[in-house]
């Protein structure tokens, strides 16, 4: 990697597990101070590596200075360790030299119960969701508001009401019990489908894919597989479904970052080691008797690494999102079905279900729409073009609805 990419690859990597160790450590009330000493350890990382270069293991650089930094905090704040969480304080080494433990084993441990201690019901599902995507995953508030179409002002406030309700419920960073395990592990999943989605779909900056948080949510599955407590069919699905999404990775752009649409990708750059990986995720979430919308999904996606010979691809893709909608009301699984739908019954029908729809304000709706028209109606497929372009923030897809009008003139 880059040396001036590599610092905020690591801040994305190693912010949140950073905070997660520290947040363990102190407990909740003092959740600005390990957001804090993370902060202040990329900011030295930041002019010292500028001044003197990248040292040879920039991550255990991370590590040291965030260890020291956290234990001057501890020895300088007095008043922190007279008033330490009980928890916290049961963990503590004795009147000795405080710990910091830093390593891979505790990283793994403090950011699966981090998981679960922020997915609390005392706090709504939409904080539990964003405040997990902040401090478990290190998003940016503009990220988080983009993933719930929302503004600034109202993430902040939500996360700042989410923390203040921890505080008050005293919630310690622990696993949660058998009876609450399962509700929590939703709230847990959807975190995790909601982080591939942004780098998948990424809706700011000017990459497409980001794979770096793609890659992050496919690791924190992964974990959730690894713990007898939390390996479920759900999570299994889900792994699935983002193992089939991640194998069509270097078919879904060009050598210059330009969008490939999914017809037009070449197959032969699908991850064959990744679809197989899929389907065997996949095998192992058919136990059990509960159906999430994490398996209908995975099946779905399995069917997009189908080719299209096999006839009745997209008849099971619609039949599949049929499934989905009934669990679901989601906008992009209706539009999703829309686009098969075309494929099954043609544009007519399809774009009587898609005006029926009416999602506004969103990209991919008028995107849809404009695809649809182009072989029936050229200047309403423009139109709708133009408001996708309104509506659309990364440079790649403007470059693509361009592409699209330019055929529409031709």
């Amino acid at each position: 990697m880059q040396a001036d990419g590599l610092l905020p690859h690591l801040f994305r990597t190693e912010y949140a597990r950073i905070v997660n160790v520290l947040c363990r450590r102190f407990g909740f009330e003092h959740i600005e101070s390990a957001e804090d000493i993370a902060s202040d350890t990329f900011l030295a990382a930041a002019e010292t590596w500028g001044m003197e270069g990248t040292p040879e293991n920039p991550r255990a650089w991370l590590y040291a200075v965030a260890k020291n930094r956290a234990l001057n905090f501890l020895k300088r704040d007095h008043l922190f360790r007279d008033s330490v969480a009980p928890g916290v304080a049961a963990e503590a080494p004795g009147e000795g030299e405080p710990e910091i433990d830093l390593s891979e084993s505790n990283i793994r441990d403090s950011q699966l119960r981090m998981m679960f201690a922020i997915c609390h019901p005392a706090i709504p599902r939409e904080a539990q969701v964003g405040l997990s995507l902040r401090i478990l995953c290190g998003f940016g508030i503009d990220e988080i508001a983009d993933a719930f179409l929302s503004n600034r002002e109202t993430v902040n406030k939500r996360l700042f009401r989410a923390k203040e309700t921890l505080r008050a419920e005293r919630v310690p960073i622990a696993m949660p019990g058998a009876a609450e395990l399962g509700g929590r592990l939703e709230a847990v999943l959807a975190t995790i489908y909601l982080l591939f989605n942004e780098g998948y779909y990424s809706a700011r900056g000017p990459a497409t894919i980001r794979k770096d948080l793609c890659v992050e949510a496919m690791r924190l599955a992964h974990m959730l597989t690894a713990d007898p407590q939390t390996d479920t069919p759900a999570v299994h699905a889900l792994l699935s479904l983002m193992c089939f999404h991640a194998s069509r990775f270097d078919a879904r752009t060009d050598a210059g970052g330009e969008v490939i649409l999914y017809e037009d990708q070449d197959r032969t750059l699908w991850d064959g080691e990744l679809i197989g990986r899929g389907e065997r995720e996949l095998i192992r979430a058919a136990t059990g008797d509960h159906l999430s919308r994490y398996h209908v999904e995975a099946a779905i996606a399995y069917w997009h690494t189908r080719r299209e010979e096999q006839g009745e691809k997209w008849e099971r893709i619609v039949e599949l999102y049929d499934q989905l909608l009934v669990m679901t009301d989601s906008p992009v699984a209706a539009l999703n079905r829309v686009y098969a739908l075309a494929k099954v019954r043609g544009a007519a029908e399809a774009i009587a279900e898609a005006e029926s729809l009416r999602v506004n304000r969103d990209r991919y709706y008028y995107m849809l729409l404009g695809e649809l028209y182009a072989g029936v109606d050229r200047e309403k497929a423009a139109a709708h073009f133009h408001r996708a372009d309104g509506l659309t923030h990364t440079p790649s897809e403007k470059r693509v609805i361009a592409m699209k009008l330019a055929r529409l003139s031709s």
